[in-house]
């Protein structure tokens, strides 16, 4: 049995990536895209420097500010996999998700607490 899960999750990320392969990839075709431009705004500035045009004020453009980065790619792969696997998604019902009452360590669903026609309202916050 702990063979099959496996196999379930294994099959289950597989499609997940084969998801969210094509909107990772265009984000990375658009970062390369930003840069190259960066890259050649920076070019043609310092082409315009040698030719010593003293009109226009010194311009300095950065490297260590890349967008095409694997730190970057990294960081929308996550958030693309956050976004994609989330539970709650815009237009779509509320997911009942299972909570703990304090009072008795009874466990139960969050739309059990809604009552008729009355919104229900949860107040999320921390004591430290």
């Amino acid at each position: 049995q702990k063979v099959m899960m496996n196999t379930v999750k294994a099959v289950k990320n597989a499609a997940v990536c084969f998801v969210l392969l094509p909107r990772f990839l265009m984000a990375a075709v658009v970062f390369w895209l930003l840069d190259f431009l960066c890259i050649r705004k920076r070019f043609f500035f310092r082409m315009k420097e040698q030719e010593g045009d003293a009109t226009d004020p010194p311009v300095c453009i950065s490297d260590s500010n890349r967008l095409f980065s694997l730190e970057s790619l990294k960081a929308v792969w996550h958030g693309q996999k956050l976004d994609f696997l989330k539970a709650a998604h815009l237009g779509r019902g509320a997911p009942n998700t299972e909570v703990v009452r304090l009072e008795d360590r009874r466990h139960s669903r969050i739309l059990d607490f809604a009552h008729g026609d009355r919104p229900l309202i949860l107040n999320f916050g921390s004591c430290t």
